[in-house]
Parts: structure tokens; sequence; C-alpha cells
């Protein structure tokens, strides 16, 4: 964003300079704006770097930075335009050259008459010149502004996304809400001693403590099927949300770290060297 405002700055500092050249039809036209046209080429080409390097980004799969990337195209439009323009002013300076040989060298009216022409041709060229370099900063602020924008929503809307799957789920969580995605999970409940005692009962073998089964419910990661008795078993059904959270990545496997003072066992290839 910082460069695109810098680029900015860049078309409208030759944009003022475009307006507020002063020349004099011939030799001096040209040097007073030939600098203008190389500045405005230096400027396009600067844009097309920005248009690459903004294409080959991240923020190609943000939400709007179509628009953006359309909006610096038209930049480099309107920056050749520019170029174009001023160039087109060049073309209609009046030039103090030598004729062909056999005709007469342009008399004082003469050259006042194409003085004027050309100046009044040159005028129009730096006019519309100055109003392409114009629309060249104001597309590079916009994109600038545009991308801020874009990033801000973006990052709020995996902001929201998170809080609304909640925290990453522990590897028996996970482990258990994957079971209990695969249906024929129940919850029991069963007398021992005199106490109820509140159970999990899996099809596919999967140990799920009562303790972790209330945390995937207390998540909205599952629910069960309260109109059933718990003595005859209520169906345990995994929500929208916790399929979303069964979408993530599973938690990461740690190692086991050996004991303290336990020397781990060398690998076949240590054993065979020794």
């Amino acid at each position: 964003m910082d460069q695109l405002h810098t680029l900015a700055h860049g078309f409208e500092a030759l944009h003022a300079r475009v307006r507020d050249v002063s020349y004099t039809p011939g030799t001096d036209a040209l040097r007073q704006i030939r600098p203008l046209l190389l500045n405005a080429q230096d400027l396009t080409a600067t844009t097309l770097v920005r248009l690459g390097a903004l294409d080959s980004s991240t923020y190609t799969a943000a939400a709007g930075s179509r628009a953006s990337l359309e909006c610096l195209a038209s930049v480099v439009v309107a920056s050749s335009l520019a170029g174009t323009d001023l160039a087109s002013a060049l073309y209609a300076n009046s030039y103090e050259g030598a004729p062909f040989p056999g005709y007469l060298a342009d008399d004082t009216p003469v050259r006042i008459a194409r003085h004027a022409e050309a100046i009044a041709k040159m005028t129009g060229h730096l006019a519309d010149a100055a109003h392409q370099l114009d629309l060249s900063a104001t597309g590079c602020h916009y994109v600038a502004t545009g991308i801020t924008r874009d990033l801000a929503a973006a990052q709020t809307a995996a902001a929201t996304a998170q809080r609304a799957v909640g925290p990453a789920l522990t590897g028996t969580q996970y482990d258990a809400l994957r079971s209990f995605s695969l249906g024929g999970c129940r919850l029991y409940e069963s007398s021992q001693r005199g106490l109820g005692v509140t159970r999990v009962a899996t099809d596919d073998g999967t140990r799920v403590s009562i303790a972790t089964f209330r945390a995937l419910a207390k998540r909205g990661l599952v629910n069960r099927d309260t109109n059933t008795s718990l003595f005859h078993g209520q169906k345990v059904a995994v929500t929208e949300k916790g399929q979303q959270a069964l979408a993530r990545p599973p938690p990461a496997v740690t190692a086991a770290t050996p004991a303290a003072g336990t020397a781990p066992k060398p690998s076949a290839v240590q054993a065979a060297r020794r």
C-alpha cells in the first residue's frame, strides 16, 4: 500500500509539472517536454511492476481483490495515454530545421503562424496528458485504500469464523467427535452401587469419557436426543458446528519424551555400526 501511495505521489508531481510547463515552440519545447515524457514512461513501468507484484501476492484470495487488480491495470492504460499525449505534443512541435533544397525558408509571418498552430495543438495534448496523470494518481490511491479495506474485512471474517468454531480441539476431543460423526453413538445412564452413572457407548470402540462428551456439548459441537430415556440410550449427533470443527486439520500428535535419566534405545543403524 505504501508503494502505491508513493507511486500516486509521483503521478501527482508529474501532473503539476505538465500543467505548469512553459516553453517556446522549437528546440526549447523539445527540451522542456522530453523529460516529462521520460518520467511518464518510468511511472508506467513502475505501475506494471506493482501490478505484477499484486497479481502474484496472497491478496488475490481476498474478496474484492479483482476490482483492485482491474483498477491498477486501468492506471497502466491512463499513464500510457499520458505518455502518448506528451509524445503527440512533441510531434506537434514546430521545429526549425532547414527545408528541402529548392524550398524557400519561412519568413517571419509564416514562422509566427506555424508557431501559433503548434502551440494550440501542443496545449491540447498537454492538457490531455495532465488529465490522464490525474486519473493515474487517483487510481493508485484508490487501489491502496481498497487493499487496506479488503484485508481488514478478510481478517475480521477469519476472526469471526475462528470464534464460531472455538479453540482448537485436543486429540481426545477430535477422536471422540470423529467417532460421533460415524453415527450409532449413544449416551446411557446406569445404576452402580445405588448411584446413577452416565457413560458414552460408541460402535467403533472409541473410548469417550463423559467429561469429553460434556466439553463437546458445551461448545455446541454435539447434541443428544433428549426425547429418549437415558436408560434406553440417547443418540449422540454431531452438529453443523461440529462438522466445521472436523473439517479443520486434526491436532498434531506430540511424540512421547523419554523419562529423565532414561537413555533412548540406539537405532538399528547405530547398533550395526557398533
